[in-house]
Formats: C-alpha cells, structure tokens, sequence
C-alpha cells in the first residue's frame, strides 16, 4: 500500500511511523511534513489546507489511502473533496467534524441524546456571559466554540478570571470568529483521561487510554497549552470505568451522529472526566490527540495498514495491543503558550536515540546545519517499557544529558499515577 499522512505535528510522526512499520505498507508520504518525518516518510510541501492540490498528489502517485491528522482540513471539509474524486481517505466529513468544529454542536447532540456531560450555555453577548457566571461560580469552564488549536479553553479558579476569558474571547476576538461564540459550563472534578476510538459504519475500535497534561507547569499550574505529555496506560482508572464510558459516551455518541443524519468515519476522541457520578465527557475531537496519539499509537502491535483497509471495507478485524507502557514529554519554545520565541537551536537528538528514547517531530526545522524550534510544541520523547515509572525515570535521565535553551518541559509528567 501506497499511505499519505496529512499533517505536520507530532501526532502525525506517530501516524507515519506506525505505517512505515507496518508490513503491508510500501511507501508513506506527508503533506506537508516537519524535518523530523524525512526519515520515516517523503516529504510532500503542500499545505494541508490546499485540497485541490492534495488531491491530485494522491491520483497521480496512486495513493491506496490518505490519513488526516488535523482538525482544520477536516472541519473545511477534505474528506468531502477527496471523496468527489473517489479518493479513499479515512477522517469525517464537513457535517461530522462539527463534533470537534463547534462546542454547541457537540453539547445539544449530548444534551439530546442523554451522554453525560457538564451543564452549560451558549453566549454571544458579554454581559450575558457574566450574569451566567456570577450565578454559577467559580471554578467554572469558558471555551471558544470554534477551533483554537487547543488553546480555546480556560478553566477559571475565580469569577474574575472567566469573566476576563469571555472579554477576550467574544469582546477581543482572541481566537477570531471561533470565539464570536463561547461555551460556558460546569467545572467536572476528578481524573481526566483520553479515550480514542477508530470509527467507521457503526464499527467501533477502542484504543487503549491515556492521560494528557494539558497545564503548562508541573502541578498542573499555569495556562491550558495543547499538551505537555503523555503516558498509557492509566493504571488509577479500572477497567471497569473504560468499559462505562465505552458504553455511555462511546457508542452512543457514534449512533446518535448516525441519527442526526452526520454518521461519523474517522477517530473519535472523548476527552472524559471521571466524576463521582461516573464518565462525563469534557470535550470531542473529530482525530487523534497530541500528545495522546504518541504514547497509543506505539502500543498497536497490529499492522496498521492491514487494521484500516479491513476498517474501511468493513470487515472484522483482531486489533491487538502492547502490554508496554509509555511516557512523553513534550519540550515546548521558551512562553509557550502564549508570546513564545521561535527559532532556539536543538541540542544533539542523537544522544536520546541512543539511549533508547524515541523522538516525535512537531516543531523543527533545518536551518543552516542546525536543527530548530519551529513552534510551540517541539518535540516529544518517548520511553517505552515495562512499568510507567521505569519509562518516566528513563525519559528524564535522558533529558538531563542535554542543554535545552530557549526551550522548557515539564518535570513531573505521570505524576497522578504515582501519587
């Protein structure tokens, strides 16, 4: 098979590594890619937003499957695109990105079809947003309701703080017309977990959970960010619970977009919060997490090209997983997320592949001879072993044998689990 991966972060060097590894796979492409990804895929320069041009790549050089990674194009709608072109290609269309393109989409299908999820309400209008904040009280969740790269989301301690949120998202246009309109909703307290599943025709495969940090600094301090690292499995989250959420978010989420008329083909993400009454669910995207798919991704054991053709030509399929457990951290540029300095140069990488960690591209670029920070999030190592705390005290072993200028991460990533 003929594979081309659209994207350029993290998640999709984990999407491009799990095909280059897969037997039935022959050549893996990336639109437009990062520097990192040279060795696992050819590089594609086209913008993942240029359709039209995508599209033609994928006739001309035979492509057997294209593979979305972010949400942008899909939310634009490149599936419906490929698809006038019988291009096979594995995401959701226009309508069913809605999932993860609009938060009010996704809460009034919850809301219709009983999934649990917080209370809340939609606003347009400032003073309006406050008056529900100042009923509500603190702590309480703002979210801009369109896509903002992960970054739309403030979970405000004080009343003055959400009310600040809702001046820079509806009065200042933070995130542009995505925060035109924001969510507000009910602060979930308890363990958070990401829970992904492939989807396709009614057929659901779950993956296996992970836990992301979304806050800046250890202690889950500091502002949201798109992730900090990762690590799977969650071992302070039963079974017990997975399979509850699988049966009151997962499966009824996927019949209830079938209901709507907007039946759901691509990656399912449930971002769920354990409460006391039981799995409620945070936040859906429409594909894969980042960081999240860099810690599942590699405890597939299955081929991954062989597990989406039998996905897509609807036919059963034992998908395995690795009893191994994995931690990433994420080394991010200097203020990130919010005014950050491109551009720091990357110390020798090398060193942490000797080590036996393993390195995901999402903000690189070549310069000159050096290797360097080319956005928030830079790169993401990985250790993968027995126990989740022999991984953690591996990845930052080798963490501490290099210089990281200009560049941060944080020092306790797994922490909830050995607490």
């Amino acid at each position: 098979m003929k594979i081309l991966v659209i994207g350029s972060g993290g998640r999709e060097h984990a999407i491009v590594k799990q095909f280059s590894h897969s037997p039935s796979v022959s050549e893996v492409f990336v639109a437009p890619g990062n520097a990192g990804m040279a060795k696992d895929a050819q590089i594609v320069p086209i913008d993942v937003m240029a359709f039209e041009e995508l599209a033609q790549f994928a006739k001309n050089n035979a492509i057997d499957l294209t593979f979305v990674g972010p949400e942008q194009p899909l939310v634009a709608g490149i599936v419906d695109h490929f698809m006038k072109h019988d291009l096979r290609i594995f995401g959701p269309n226009k309508a069913a990105a809605q999932l993860e393109g609009s938060k009010t989409f996704a809460k009034e299908l919850m809301k219709k079809y009983n999934i649990p999820t917080g209370a809340y309400e939609t606003f347009t209008d400032v003073d309006k947003a406050k008056a529900y904040i100042e009923k509500l009280g603190a702590p309480i969740v703002v979210k801009a309701d369109g896509l903002a790269a992960g970054k739309g989301v403030v979970v405000a301690l004080t009343v003055e703080e959400a009310n600040g949120a809702v001046e820079d998202m509806i009065g200042n246009q933070l995130f542009g017309e995505s925060s035109s309109s924001v969510v507000i909703e009910e602060f979930l307290d308890g363990e958070e977990i990401s829970y992904m599943s492939f989807v396709h025709n009614g057929q659901i495969y779950p993956m296996v959970i992970s836990q992301d940090h979304k806050r800046a600094y250890e202690g889950d301090k500091g502002p949201n960010t798109g992730g900090m690292g990762a690590y799977s499995p969650v071992p302070q989250i039963a079974n017990e619970v997975v399979q509850l959420a699988y049966d009151t978010v997962v499966v009824p989420t996927v019949k209830a977009m079938e209901q709507e008329g907007t039946p759901f083909t691509g990656i399912l993400y449930a971002g769920l919060i354990i409460t006391k009454e039981g799995p409620k669910v945070i936040e859906f995207n429409a594909r894969f997490g980042d960081p999240e798919t860099q810690v599942v991704l590699p405890r597939m054991t299955s081929d991954f090209g062989l597990f989406m053709t039998a996905l897509l030509d609807e036919k059963p399929f034992d998908l395995k997983w690795s009893d191994r457990e994995i931690l990433g951290v994420v080394i991010a540029s200097a203020g990130y997320p919010g005014d950050m300095k491109k551009g720091a140069k990357l110390p020798d990488l090398s060193v942490l592949e000797e080590a036996g960690l393993h390195v995901f591209h999402a903000g690189t670029k070549v310069v000159g001879e050096n290797l360097v920070a080319n956005g928030g999030r830079v790169i993401l190592v990985v250790a993968s072993e027995a126990t989740l705390k022999v991984a953690q005290k591996k990845v930052y072993e080798g963490l501490s044998k290099l210089t990281w200028d200009g560049l941060f991460f944080r020092k306790d990533i797994g922490w909830r689990t050995f607490q």
